[in-house]
């Protein structure tokens, strides 16, 4: 199964994945994204929310944004 997550060392808090993904990515206590646990299994999202997590992916200035497999 593969799923997003951010690693809380290299986010910076800008955000952009926020602005782009917010059914995902939210900010923590800390000023810092992470990802919903409830919603953030790639195969378990349609198409458009995907891409959007995809956009966020790719288009984090830190690349904290991770794909990772359990």
């Amino acid at each position: 199964m593969e799923k997003v997550r951010v690693n809380q060392d290299a986010c910076i808090g800008c955000g952009a994945c926020t602005a782009i993904a917010s059914e995902v990515f939210s900010f923590n206590d800390e000023g810092f994204a992470e990802a919903n646990e409830d919603n953030n299994i790639l195969d378990e999202m349609d198409n458009e929310l995907k891409e959007s997590v995809i956009d966020a992916l790719e288009g984090c200035p830190t690349s904290a944004i991770e794909k990772i497999n359990e």
